[in-house]
């Protein structure tokens, strides 16, 4: 069984076939052709950490005011992990960066724009514990690039786009949401607390890097110095780490060492305020009880 939504998709522009980077298709985007910017006009573009971060730099902003001020969040399932979304232009569907001559962040432009025509689709099978890549052809009318004749690979044309590099760093986040469908219900219904850390690890990268930094996470994890001075100099170092993070606090895969008598120290801390809580609300439901059968002549 695939993780990936049967195709077609309805209303979906995404041609019904799937295909390797082998597959050749007929493309070419190109300024002066009579679509220019159509698809830049109406926008519905997810970003990966990685967009996010380049997009950050670019700027020179942290990435809480990147999110701020450029994205919307949205759930990619009922109750479930959240995904980051480009915010148009006020009050319209156009995307901020779209200029006459094009695109004005076009070195820094996000994974899907890299992309488009070409749909990458992350799939895991049941019996796998690798994502694999697939490819799927969006044809909408607007776009005449179709009928420019130039053949060219997906490879070929990944190469082009500058995928390799987004989509490598980008790959830890990805195999992180195909093992979340992959688990359904046996990791059960995420916790508010999770689906919290799940956004600040994956997009609010400056506000992680001051988590890592803490006292608290020290306490915590056993990272060699070395390595923590890594993580904290490199805002990709960074990313990849949080994904391990990610991993081993979601998913249980331990990576990351701990600090044994401190993690015990704070498991009992956590017992011991869940029982206090318990203790508290059955006071709170024998009291009421109480008050509902007690003798109103008295």
């Amino acid at each position: 069984m695939q993780d990936a939504q049967p195709l077609p998709f309805p209303g979906s522009p995404v041609v019904p076939q799937t295909f390797d980077d082998g597959k050749v298709i007929q493309f070419q985007c190109r300024p002066g052709i009579s679509c220019w910017n159509a698809c830049c006009s109406n926008i519905d573009i997810s970003l990966t950490p990685y967009d996010i971060l380049r997009l950050k730099h670019r700027f020179a902003i942290s990435s809480g005011e990147f999110l701020r001020d450029y994205t919307v969040p949205y759930e990619m399932e009922q109750d479930s992990i959240a995904g980051v979304k480009l915010r148009p232009v006020a009050d319209g569907t156009a995307c901020r960066f779209m200029t006459p001559a094009g695109c004005s962040v076009y070195a820094d432009r996000p994974t899907a724009c890299r992309y488009y025509p070409v749909a990458l689709l992350s799939l895991r099978r049941q019996d796998e514990y690798t994502d694999r890549s697939s490819y799927a052809l969006v044809e909408e009318p607007h776009c005449l690039g179709h009928q420019e004749p130039r053949p060219i690979s997906v490879a070929d044309y990944r190469k082009e786009q500058g995928l390799e590099d987004y989509d490598d760093a980008a790959r830890g986040w990805r195999q992180l949401i195909l093992k979340k469908k992959s688990s359904g219900p046996s990791i059960g219904k995420p916790s508010k607390r999770s689906l919290e850390l799940f956004f600040m690890v994956c997009y609010d990268l400056d506000r992680f890097s001051q988590f890592v930094a803490s006292d608290g996470f020290s306490d915590i994890y056993d990272l060699p110095a070395e390595e923590l001075k890594n993580i904290l100099c490199d805002d990709l170092e960074l990313m990849q780490f949080g994904f391990r993070f990610l991993r081993q606090v979601l998913f249980g895969e331990e990576t990351i060492p701990l600090r044994r008598e401190a993690a015990e120290q704070r498991r009992l801390r956590h017992m011991e305020r869940q029982q206090r809580l318990a203790t508290e609300a059955a006071a709170r439901r024998a009291m009421e009880q109480d008050e509902m059968y007690e003798d109103p002549a008295e």
